[in-house]
């Protein structure tokens, strides 16, 4: 967790030098599902990978900082390609390329108007998205997805995990 503000006159870049606060696990049985957890483990107020929390900009794309993810949301959001993204910030291809799938399912999501198909939502929970980052992308309420999720019988699960598996 990059909570930067706490500190009084300190650099939002991110280097080799540990300026963290916390840390967050997430775990999922993929990555982009595991990813949005932990974005809402960091930051409360934050839904998910959101592409609609900032503006794309290039200079910020090539700093790493605190919030340079969500520019990078908007990136995706906007048409910019993987190769494009990948000359500007530097990520691995593999990362940027689950990136995209995530803002795929979200725009997919936008698109609909408080409908919402049963296919479409186990897809969008297997991404790792929230209740509530759903009913945001589709302008309908929690509740509304999560009493439709339960009635699909679309239901979190627990498995566990081997600690010391090689």
């Amino acid at each position: 967790r990059w909570d930067l503000s706490k500190f009084i006159r300190v650099s939002k870049n991110i280097g080799s030098s540990m300026k963290s606060v916390g840390e967050v696990m997430a775990i999922g049985r993929k990555f982009e599902e595991a990813f949005q957890k932990a974005l809402r483990m960091v930051d409360e107020n934050v839904m998910g990978f959101d592409p609609n929390l900032k503006e794309v900009n290039e200079k910020e794309l090539t700093e790493p900082t605190d919030k340079r993810i969500f520019v990078l949301a908007a990136a995706l959001k906007h048409g910019y390609s993987i190769d494009k993204l990948y000359d500007l910030t530097k990520i691995d291809r593999w990362f940027l390329a689950k990136m995209e799938k995530i803002i795929k399912i979200t725009l997919e999501l936008e698109k609909l108007d408080n409908s919402l198909n049963n296919d479409l939502l186990k897809i969008s929970k297997q991404m790792g998205f929230s209740d509530k980052q759903i009913a945001s992308c589709i302008k309908s309420s929690e509740l509304a997805i999560r009493k439709q999720r339960k009635e699909s019988k679309i239901l979190p699960f627990v498995k566990q995990i081997d600690t010391v598996a090689g």
